[in-house]
């Protein structure tokens, strides 16, 4: 996904899209919410927002033209409402008063993640039918938007766009270990130094790490310096898959 690569993408939407159709279980008379959680005004966090806008909307069309509206389109909406520093209103709360007036059967839910490991950066699409919780992965969680709290199933797509900067140190860490261990020559008090790191476990690494950044440099989040198009092209391939697996019509195009 980090590379422009028009084959790979193609089939990702074509995946997605099923794995999506799969989980949704939807038919033509379903009503579906997209929400787009996120903070346009920041570009690792602009994910959800840069899907909504590509997401192809028509409860308003099959409302006031049923007959013009084929079959081939069922009934989607969408919405982007911010984040609690823009509105004074947290994200769920938002969806919550739009479910309870809309009543929409499903509701679908776009954010960006904060990676766990480097590797994971903009390379991983992740779903679950479990719901998503704001701002819980760069220590901001926020209520929950889940089916306890709505009353609808929700369905939560994420893609990594920022990881923290202890967990990017621990990775470099285990990068520069292994490398090093394959220069069996070397034997210098770097060496003994990263093979001592080596044996301790990930999560009592990341911990030192972080006791050694956080007092210089606070929480840092780090994202790729070309993220812009990163965005753009994950918008684009995660509102294809969205809008192949919600309107069939779109669907010929893309599942064959």
């Amino acid at each position: 996904l980090r590379e422009k690569n028009d084959e790979l993408e193609k089939r990702l939407i074509e995946v997605l899209g099923r794995e999506l159709q799969k989980l949704m279980n939807i038919n033509n008379d379903t009503t579906v919410l997209v929400v787009g959680l996120g903070n346009w005004n920041v570009t690792p966090d602009s994910l959800g927002p840069s899907v909504v806008e590509k997401i192809y909307v028509t409860r308003h069309l099959k409302a006031m033209y049923p007959d013009k509206i084929g079959p081939g389109f069922r009934n989607v909406c969408a919405i982007a409402p911010g984040v609690l520093g823009l509105t004074g209103i947290e994200s769920g709360d938002i969806i919550f008063g739009i479910v309870q007036r809309l009543k929409p059967d499903i509701v679908i839910a776009i954010d960006a993640l904060a990676a766990r490991s480097m590797r994971r950066l903009n390379t991983t699409i992740q779903i679950s039918d479990t719901g998503i919780y704001p701002g819980s992965g760069v220590g901001n969680k926020q209520q929950g938007i889940t089916r306890e709290s709505l009353g609808v199933p929700v369905i939560a797509i994420g893609v990594p766009t920022v990881v923290d900067a202890a967990t990017l140190t621990s990775d470099v860490l285990d990068l520069l270990i292994h490398a090093v261990q394959k220069e069996a020559k070397i034997t210098s008090n770097l060496s003994k130094m990263l093979s001592a790191l080596d044996n301790f476990a990930q999560e009592d690494k990341e911990k030192l790490i972080k006791e050694v950044l956080t007092p210089e440099v606070g929480v840092l989040m780090v994202t790729p310096k070309e993220v812009d198009r990163l965005l753009e092209d994950i918008s684009d391939l995660l509102a294809s898959g969205l809008n192949a697996a919600l309107h069939p019509r779109v669907a010929e195009e893309y599942l064959h």
